[in-house]
């Protein structure tokens, strides 16, 4: 069983994707989609969180796009899951039930269990899985940037 939300789970890879090909432009929401074979209004309302909480930096104009608004070892995927989390409550879901039983005793284990999770994701930061999928092989090596001028 999958605890991460689909919404989570292509936020973490949104962002990893933006981390490995955002240099030397950055990289638009219809190149992302193509990647992961997903139509772009999938991505653009967890873009769109992303950008609102400093994550991404989302740039206009034709060659525009989106690209990190931080060093890469400096966000985590814990990071990333609070905002996926987040825009995911404030769009409303099911309806949360409303006891005590939900209340007193399910809900601290949920959050418990939420911020072990967290806890988990925080330790991995996007540069750790952007040097993963470079030695999986699922994207091809980028050279060193040099920034010598």
């Amino acid at each position: 069983m999958n605890s991460l939300s689909r919404r989570s789970l292509l936020a973490i890879a949104a962002v990893t994707d933006i981390a490995l090909h955002a240099r030397p432009m950055p990289v638009s929401a219809k190149a992302l989609a193509a990647r992961h074979n997903l139509p772009p209004r999938h991505l653009e309302p967890v873009l769109q969180a992303l950008v609102r909480q400093g994550i991404l930096k989302g740039l206009r104009g034709p060659r525009g796009g989106y690209e990190l608004a931080r060093e890469r070892r400096r966000v985590t995927a814990g990071d990333i899951v609070r905002v996926a989390m987040s825009a995911q409550d404030e769009e409303g879901s099911s309806p949360v039930p409303e006891s005590r039983l939900a209340e007193a005793v399910v809900a601290p284990l949920i959050k418990r269990g939420t911020d072990a999770f967290l806890a988990e994701l925080d330790q991995v930061t996007v540069d750790d899985l952007c040097h993963r999928a470079q030695a999986e092989g699922v994207v091809e090596a980028m050279s060193p940037v040099d920034f010598t001028i």
